[in-house]
């Protein structure tokens, strides 16, 4: 029978490595982010973008992680969380269309590019086809008022979209 030698206790005055009780490596990736902005409050939202990245999207028991790690309140991360339109707090698919309801985008038929893919796609606004090809978004405002309406795709701002040209786009991502 061997033993296997007991493990080497951490050495006085040398920091341990902070991990996660999952021991999920991305948490280790998110902590550094953390630590490079010295786990400031004001660091929020860039340890969420970075949070998404690693992650896909926002899990609530993330979320309560980064409001601990960052020592501010749950409800502060959840509502910058949600107000901004490029966090997610669920999956979303294999492609995103973001569709601007500001104002300008609004008056010149934002609702009917919302309606067309509504319809195309057999899903809601703020929901993922049940196959996790697309996921439609909307959100407040993109800035991008002279190209109203205007939409993102996956990630690509395109403007001056009608129902025709944006069905066309989904129908190339679904098949």
């Amino acid at each position: 029978m061997t033993v296997a030698p007991p493990e080497k206790p951490a050495e006085a005055g040398k920091p341990v490595a902070k991990g996660h009780p999952s021991g999920d490596n991305r948490f280790k990736m998110l902590e550094a982010t953390m630590k490079r902005h010295q786990y400031q409050a004001d660091a929020l939202i860039e340890v969420l973008h970075t949070a998404q990245e690693l992650f896909g999207f926002l899990e609530m028991d993330l979320l309560l992680h980064i409001a601990h790690s960052l020592k501010v309140p749950p409800s502060r991360v959840f509502g910058v969380a949600t107000f901004y339109h490029f966090f997610s707090l669920k999956p979303q698919g294999e492609h995103t269309c973001v569709i601007c309801m500001g104002t300008a985008c609004y008056v010149k038929g934002a609702g009917n590019l919302v309606a067309a893919i509504e319809r195309q796609c057999n899903i809601k606004a703020g929901e993922t086809t049940p196959d996790g090809k697309v996921s439609l978004i909307t959100a407040r405002c993109l800035g991008a008022c002279g190209i109203a309406p205007a939409v993102v795709l996956d990630g690509q701002v395109a403007g001056y979209q009608t129902p025709e040209s944006l069905t066309e786009i989904v129908k190339g991502w679904m098949s």
